[in-house]
C-alpha cells in the first residue's frame, strides 16, 4: 500500500479510543479499538510490507496508556475471584497481555514464528522477492464515525482463560508468548462465527496445525508423557490442547458467553467423536484443573462446569474415572467439591435414570444416590397416619384428583386451620397451603402437563393464598421442592412454571433460597432456581427496554412505556437488594448461629 498504508487506519481508531476512554474510564469500546490496532499488527508485521518496524513500533508506545491499564470492570470478569483461597490462576486481561507481547515481539526483531509466510516457501534460494517490486496500491479513505455503537451486546473486559495453566510439561503456548493470543483470537473468532454448522467448526478445530507454520504443533494425538522426549528446541504444543482451551474460554466467558452454552457442549462432544484419540485425552486434564480448582471459581462457572461435565457424559455412556475423587466422596455437604459431584450425579440422573447412573459408579458413591430417586412417583407425605393433617391431606388429594370444586374443598381447608390453632400454628394458612400444593404435586406427578393442568385449575386459589400471606406463598415452593427432594430438577421446573402463573413472585423465590437454611446454598438446584429467576426479571426489563426504543412509536405510548421501564427497573433493583441482603449476612458470617447444630462431630457440622 502507498503511504502509511493501514497504519492511518490504526491511528484513527487509536485517537477515537483516547477520546472514548477520556470521556468515561469505565467505557469499553475504546479498549475493543485498540484490542483491534494490536491484533492487526502482527499480521502487518508477518507480511511482505517493508519499513513498518517504525511505525509499529510507535503505534505500540501510544497504545500502552489504554492497553496497560487493568480496566475497572475487571475483577466483574474474574473467573477465579479466590473467597480468600490461592486463584488458580492470576488474571490477565487479553489487551494488557497482547501490548506486553508485541513489544517483546519488537525488542526481537518480529519474529511472529507461529505465523506462516507461504509467499517465500517458493522462491528459490537465490531469488528474489517479486512482492518488493509489486505495484502499490491507495488505500481509500476510511471515516471512522463520531458515535461508535458496541452493538447488541454488552462488552466487558476480556480475560485470558486456560485450563492447561501450569503444567510440567507446556501442551499450550505460555502467556508469555504471543503466540498464545493469536492462536486463540483466531480459534475463537471461528468458533463464534461459524456457530451455524458444528461440524464443520469441530473439523476446523481438529486441523488447526494445518493453517500455522509448520513445527508450531507436535504431531496430533501425541501422548503428554511423550512430550518428554522430545529434542531439545521441538515445540510441546499440542494441537488438541490449544483447540479444546479456545473452547473452554468461551464456555466460560463472564457474565455470558457469545452463543448459547449447548453450543460450546456440542463442539466439544463433535471434537471428542472426530479425533477421540487426540481430544478424549486433552479433556480428561482439562476436567481434573478445573475441578481442583473449583472451590476458588466463579460460582456461575462451577455450575457451568457442572451441566457441561454430566451433559459430556451423557454423550458417552456416563463413563468417568470416578475413583480419582474418592476421598471427596466424604467431605461436608457444603464444600465445593462434594457439592460438585452430587450436582453432577443429579444432573446425570436428569438425562438419564438413578439405576443406569448408579451402576456407573464405585462402591462409595452409591450413598450419593438413595433409593427414593428410582421411584417414578415420589411418595405422598399424608398416607403416612403419623404425619400433621393426615386425613385433611388425603381428602384434599381425593377431591383434586376428581377434579372437584373448590366449595367442597374450602371445608377441609377451615379444618385444618382450626386443628392449626389449636396447634397453636403461628400461622394456619402455611399448615392448609402444604397440604393443598403437595396434592397437586401428587396429582400431577405422571408429567408436566399433568402437574401444569392441575396447577391452572387451582390458580385461583393459590394466587388468594399468595397474596394472603407471604409464609404461605413461600410454603408453596416448600411444598413443591419437599415433594420433589429426590428430583430436584423437576421441583424447579415447577417453581419456575408458578413465576410464569405470577402465583410465585421473584422475592418469595429468592428469600426462600438464601433467608434461613444457609446449606441450601451449596444445592447446585438453588442456584439454578435463584438464576432463572433473576433471568426472567432481568429480561423483563430489557423486553420493556427495547418496546420502548421501537422507532415510530407513539408519543403517548412511549411515556407509558416509559413509566413501565422505570417500574420494572424499581423491581429488579429491589430484588437485587433482597438478594444482596441474604447473601452478605452468610458472607460476613452474621448468620452463622443459624447453620450451628449439633456438637460438632460431623463433617457438615464442623463446616
Amino acid at each position: 500500500l502507498e503511504g502509511d498504508g493501514i497504519f492511518s487506519v490504526l491511528q484513527d481508531l487509536l485517537t477515537k479510543a483516547v477520546d472514548l476512554q477520556t470521556e468515561n474510564n469505565e467505557e469499553t469500546i475504546g479498549p475493543e479499538l485498540v484490542k483491534i490496532i494490536l491484533f492487526t499488527i502482527p499480521y502487518i508485521m508477518s507480511s511482505s510490507a517493508t519499513d513498518v518496524q517504525e511505525k509499529a513500533n510507535s503505534l505500540l508506545e501510544n497504545t500502552d496508556i489504554i492497553a496497560s491499564e487493568p480496566h475497572v470492570l475487571q475483577s466483574l470478569v474474574d473467573p477465579y475471584p479466590g473467597n480468600g483461597t490461592d486463584e488458580a490462576t492470576a488474571p490477565n486481561g487479553v489487551l494488557s497481555l497482547l501490548q506486553k507481547q508485541l513489544q517483546n515481539e519488537a525488542t526481537s526483531g518480529w519474529e511472529l514464528v507461529c505465523l506462516p509466510r507461504p509467499w517465500k516457501v517458493l522462491l528459490e534460494p537465490d531469488q528474489a522477492d517479486p512482492l518488493t517490486i509489486a505495484p502499490k496500491h491507495t488505500l481509500p479513505t476510511i471515516v471512522i464515525p463520531e458515535v461508535v455503537n458496541a452493538g447488541p451486546r454488552a462488552l466487558f473486559p476480556e480475560l485470558y482463560f486456560s485450563v492447561y495453566a501450569n503444567q510440567d510439561i507446556e501442551t499450550v503456548p505460555s502467556m508469555a508468548n504471543v503466540a498464545s493470543c493469536l492462536l486463540r483470537d483466531a480459534l475463537v473468532d471461528t468458533i463464534n462465527i461459524l456457530d451455524y454448522n458444528r461440524n464443520a467448526t469441530s473439523r476446523f478445530l481438529i486441523d488447526i496445525d494445518c493453517y500455522f507454520s509448520p513445527g508450531t504443533f507436535v504431531k496430533r494425538a501425541t501422548p503428554f508423557d511423550r512430550l518428554r522426549d522430545l529434542a531439545e528446541g521441538k515445540s510441546t504444543w499440542k494441537p488438541e490442547d490449544v483447540a479444546v482451551d479456545a473452547v473452554f474460554s468461551q464456555l466460560f466467558q463472564l457474565p455470558i458467553p457469545e452463543h448459547k452454552l449447548v453450543y460450546y457442549h456440542s463442539l466439544l462432544t463433535e471434537s471428542c467423536k472426530l479425533a477421540p484419540a487426540a481430544i478424549a485425552p486433552s479433556l480428561g486434564r482439562a476436567i481434573r484443573f478445573l475441578y481442583r480448582n473449583v472451590d476458588c471459581m466463579d460460582l456461575e462457572l462451577s455450575y457451568r462446569l457442572m451441566d457441561w461435565f454430566s451433559h459430556h457424559l451423557s454423550n458417552f455412556g456416563f463413563t468417568w474415572k470416578w475413583t480419582e475423587w474418592i476421598d471427596d466422596v466424604e467431605l461436608p455437604a457444603v464444600n465445593p467439591k462434594k457439592a460438585f459431584i452430587e450436582g453432577a450425579l443429579d444432573k446425570e440422573i436428569r438425562l438419564s435414570f438413578a439405576q443406569r447412573i448408579k451402576n456407573t459408579l464405585p462402591e462409595p458413591y452409591q450413598q450419593l444416590i438413595a433409593k427414593e430417586k428410582e421411584k417414578d412417583t415420589p411418595d405422598f407425605k399424608y398416607d403416612n397416619d403419623d404425619t400433621p393433617f393426615a386425613q385433611e391431606g388425603k381428602e384434599i388429594w381425593g377431591l383434586l384428583r376428581k377434579k372437584a370444586p373448590e366449595d367442597q374443598i374450602q371445608p377441609i381447608i377451615d379444618r385444618i386451620h382450626t386443628q392449626a390453632i389449636d396447634m397453636n400454628l403461628p400461622d394456619p394458612l402455611v399448615a392448609s397451603t402444604d397440604a393443598y400444593m403437595t396434592s397437586i404435586c401428587y396429582v400431577g406427578s405422571k408429567s408436566l402437563s399433568h402437574v401444569l393442568s392441575s396447577i391452572e385449575r387451582c390458580k385461583e386459589r393459590l394466587l388468594a393464598v399468595g397474596a394472603q400471606s407471604p409464609e404461605a406463598r413461600k410454603q408453596i415452593i416448600d411444598s413443591v421442592m419437599g415433594y420433589w427432594k429426590d428430583q430436584p430438577g423437576v421441583g424447579v421446573n415447577i417453581v419456575d412454571k408458578l413465576l410464569n402463573y405470577t402465583i410465585l413472585s421473584p422475592a418469595s423465590v429468592i428469600e426462600w433460597a438464601l433467608a434461613k437454611e444457609g446449606t441450601r446454598l451449596s444445592l447446585p438446584y438453588v442456584y439454578e432456581m435463584v438464576s432463572a429467576t433473576i433471568g426472567k426479571v432481568t429480561g423483563r426489563v430489557r423486553q420493556v427496554v427495547r418496546g420502548k426504543n421501537v422507532p415510530g412509536i407513539l408519543p403517548e405510548v412511549k411515556l407509558g412505556m416509559e413509566q413501565t421501564v422505570e417500574r420494572e427497573r424499581k423491581s429488579m433493583k429491589d430484588l437485587f437488594q433482597v438478594m444482596e441482603d441474604a447473601l452478605v449476612g452468610w458472607a460476613t458470617g452474621t448468620k452463622d448461629q443459624t447453620m450451628q447444630s449439633g456438637d460438632g462431630s460431623t463433617g457438615d457440622e464442623a463446616m
